[in-house]
């Protein structure tokens, strides 16, 4: 898909993804991950800023995301919740940072979105620090054969609808991507995933 044609889809969910801040079903998730953030934070497809309620006080977030409206709406939620933020309407596979910019890098259900998702978890390696973390929430295949099939079935279809893949191998890029692993929870058949890790040196 064309990226113009992507940013539309985006553009035009903004404010349901607005609406879906604080959903019951993510919350614990992105509290869970997003209390770990510490000093210079970069998050990646920030999109309406579901992750802004989460976050310590004191960070401070480079937000990016290629859809204007839905830094329209990240905005509004990082005033609502006090989040020092500056915002960044850019495309992640196109930008770039200086080696080791940030303490924590965040993505949360953005990988599905990519064409090139390798290349966005060698950006957030060499964009972290050494020191730092990274730390991600993301969806993809089950490991349910039955839930699987579907997922393969209507991949097409709610690629072009929603801008997002279903069959992502999570697991499988973030073993490709050589990043140190410290933690990773799976949950809802293996289809979410809660990862805490570290750059690789």
């Amino acid at each position: 898909m064309k990226k113009q044609k992507l940013i539309k889809i985006f553009d035009n969910q903004a404010a349901q993804y607005a609406k879906r801040i604080g959903d019951p079903k993510e919350k614990k998730f992105r509290q869970q991950l997003i209390g770990h953030a510490r000093g210079k934070v970069l998050e990646l497809a920030v999109g309406a800023g579901a992750n802004f309620p989460f976050y310590p006080s004191e960070v401070e977030v480079t937000a990016v995301d290629f859809s204007h409206a839905m830094l329209e709406k990240a905005r509004q939620s990082a005033n609502q919740y006090r989040i020092h933020a500056e915002f960044i309407c850019d495309d992640m596979e196109k930008l770039d940072f200086d080696e080791g910019s940030f303490d924590t890098v965040i993505s949360t259900l953005s990988l599905c979105s990519y064409d090139n998702p390798h290349l966005l978890l060698r950006k957030m390696n060499r964009w972290c620090k050494p020191d730092g973390r990274i730390l991600l929430m993301e969806h993809g295949i089950s490991s349910n054969p039955v839930i699987s099939v579907l997922q393969r079935t209507f991949n097409p279809l709610l690629y072009r609808v929603y801008g997002c893949h279903q069959t992502r191998d999570v697991q499988g890029l973030l073993r490709e991507s050589g990043m140190n692993i410290d933690s990773m929870e799976s949950h809802w058949l293996n289809m979410v995933h809660l990862v805490r890790a570290r750059p690789q040196l």
